[in-house]
């Protein structure tokens, strides 16, 4: 157990016997971000081929369910599964798809548990409540919502059409409803001082939220943030790498310490990857954390 923080394999832990692991799948559907349903364009950041491996596939998702168990099952012949839904905005597919979806994925053997990624705005109560009575009679529902920051300029900065009241909603109504939440929070969005950021964590702290992805932004090839920072439109400061390391311990110390740290850092294949270019591993950098934050306790002893 880490002396640090909670980590997201102790948080599966307490919920599931023995090991699992998550499936990514890709529904198809779309984002409200990009059909105009609530903008256009998306997330200044956004490739979702650079983070979500199976974006654009045309695979059924039982049949990535299996492709993805067939790659773990020569390892790890025990392991569980959770269906993952994190491509684009699953929910947003409509109701009735969404849910056909769900089952599918509920019928694949060795799935034990669902992942549900989604934006703040796209998690409406008749979905809500279905997922719910899934996780009372079925099988564990956890939910992740797309918080980014909590400063509603940001918000707007970096196009993503929804305010921090909203995702305060969708994880206080999740809760309510008897399911885990988890939000996802960027660092180094333009504009954010490090106390900006920081305060994103103290709002995460005032939510219900049982875990949290972190990572820090990254100027993917193809987007709009990398076409504006090229053009002088837009300024972004990547983190390098011992200032993220000496970013996180701070984060670590002000996180609330019931709150489960899925990560620290996202990787975008290097040949899409404009900045920051670190040349290490995710696994490497939470070496590098948690040794400095080992050299920060000792100092304090």
């Amino acid at each position: 157990m880490n002396p640090f923080y909670r980590e997201y394999s102790d948080y599966l832990a307490g919920r599931f016997a023995g090991k699992v692991q998550k499936l990514t799948v890709d529904t198809g559907a779309s984002c409200p971000n990009r059909d105009g349903t609530f903008g256009r364009g998306g997330c200044v950041y956004c490739s979702n081929s650079a983070f979500s491996p199976m974006a654009g596939s045309r695979a059924t998702v039982a049949e990535q369910l299996e492709a993805g168990k067939a790659f773990f099952a020569r390892k790890y012949p025990s392991m569980r599964y959770l269906a993952y839904f994190q491509s684009h905005t699953a929910t947003h597919a409509g109701a009735a798809l969404f849910l056909r979806q769900v089952e599918e994925a509920m019928g694949v053997a060795g799935v034990v548990g669902l992942v549900v990624g989604t934006r703040p705005d796209c998690m409406p109560d008749g979905v809500l409540g279905a997922l719910a009575e899934i996780n009372a009679r079925r099988m564990p529902v956890m939910v992740e919502y797309g918080m980014e920051s909590a400063c509603d300029a940001t918000l707007r900065r970096i196009n993503r059409c929804h305010t921090h009241a909203a995702t305060v909603d969708a994880v206080c109504r999740t809760a309510r409803a008897g399911m885990d939440a988890g939000v996802h929070l960027i660092f180094g969005l333009p504009g954010e001082s490090e106390e900006d950021m920081l305060r994103s964590v103290d709002a995460v702290n005032a939510m219900p939220v049982e875990f949290v992805k972190f990572h820090q932004l990254q100027v993917v090839r193809g987007t709009r943030l990398a076409a504006d920072v090229a053009a002088g439109r837009e300024c972004v400061v990547p983190f390098g790498v011992d200032a993220y390391v000496d970013f996180c311990c701070r984060v670590v110390g002000r996180l609330r310490g019931d709150i489960a740290i899925d990560r620290f850092t996202a990787q975008a294949p290097q040949d899409m990857l404009i900045a920051p270019r670190w040349g290490i591993k995710n696994h490497e950098f939470t070496s590098r954390l948690q040794r400095r934050l080992r050299e920060l306790s000792s100092s304090r002893s």
